[in-house]
């Protein structure tokens, strides 16, 4: 028996064929955790020169319950040690700071952490992040404890405002 297929039901096939492909696809490259009532969205940092000293961590954190938390820790196998900072302008002058007691997210609000703005440091790096090689780091929080999350490496160069907000949670 064969198939005779004109040049519409050949597309129609072809795409009933790859749809199954396209959501796996688009399931694989989702890129978010939930730990308890919050959602951490998209970790992402930027591959480093050779010599670098410290990597930069962005990413978004959700929280959708009633009481507020705080993240306190990062860590990762990347570099000696993590911290949370707050870069500012103030009067023209830019500082940045690490946040001793952590960042705080308060029930029902979203976080982001963003060039130039609240961020990780991970510092005296043991490796480079290079792009397109994913590195592990925990983020460890007040309330819900800790999750071990998955930064992906983007380009040196890459656009702070690429819009990530179509990840979707584990």
């Amino acid at each position: 028996m064969s198939i005779l297929l004109t040049r519409r039901g050949f597309a129609a096939f072809t795409l009933a064929a790859m749809l199954p492909f396209s959501l796996l696809t688009s399931t694989a490259s989702a890129h978010g955790y939930k730990l308890g009532e919050l959602e951490i969205g998209h970790p992402w940092s930027r591959e480093t020169p050779a010599g670098a000293k410290v990597a930069g961590g962005y990413l978004t954190i959700t929280n959708h319950g009633t009481e507020a938390d705080r993240l306190i820790a990062v860590s990762s196998d990347i570099s000696e040690k993590g911290e949370i900072h707050e870069m500012a302008v103030t009067n023209d002058v830019m500082t940045m700071r690490q946040l001793a007691n952590g960042l705080e997210i308060a029930p029902g609000e979203k976080v982001e952490l963003k060039p130039g703005s609240y961020h990780l440091m991970f510092m005296d790096l043991k490796t480079q992040p290079k792009q397109g090689e994913p590195f592990a780091a925990t983020l460890s929080f007040e309330k819900s404890g800790e999750i071990e999350v998955e930064f992906v490496v983007n380009a040196m160069g890459d656009d702070p405002a690429h819009d990530h907000k179509d990840h979707s949670a584990h």
